[in-house]
Formats: C-alpha cells, structure tokens, sequence
C-alpha cells in the first residue's frame, strides 16, 4: 500500500488529537514518523478509511487503538 493509504494518529498537548496525512514519495512511514510526530507521542498507523470524513465535531475526535 502507498503512504497515502495511511494516516498517523497521535494525542496533542490540548487533549484532542493530530492526524498526519503522509504524501507519496521516497520516505517510509517510519521516516514521516519522525519527522513530522513529536517525540515522546505514541503515534498509531491507521488506514484512511478508519478516519472519520464528517468534519463537524472534529474536535471532538477521539481515538482508541
């Protein structure tokens, strides 16, 4: 699967959560991983169809593996 069927998960510092949408090109999900998460965050690989599409209550969000 290419990195665009992916998205990375993590808790952020004011309690809701970020979703990194990788780009495909030459970096492995692990080097986006890296790069793009802060350190210290448990950071989930999910598929991007696991990904809610209804942006309402984005901010309401949550996330549990």
């Amino acid at each position: 699967m290419a990195n665009s069927d992916y998205r990375l998960i993590y808790e952020n510092d004011e309690g809701g959560i970020s979703i990194v949408c990788p780009v495909d090109e030459t970096s492995s999900l692990d080097e986006i991983k890296q790069l793009a998460c802060p350190d210290g965050k448990t950071v989930y690989t999910v598929n991007t169809s696991d990904v809610p599409t209804d942006r309402s209550f984005r901010n309401a969000w949550t996330y549990t593996p």
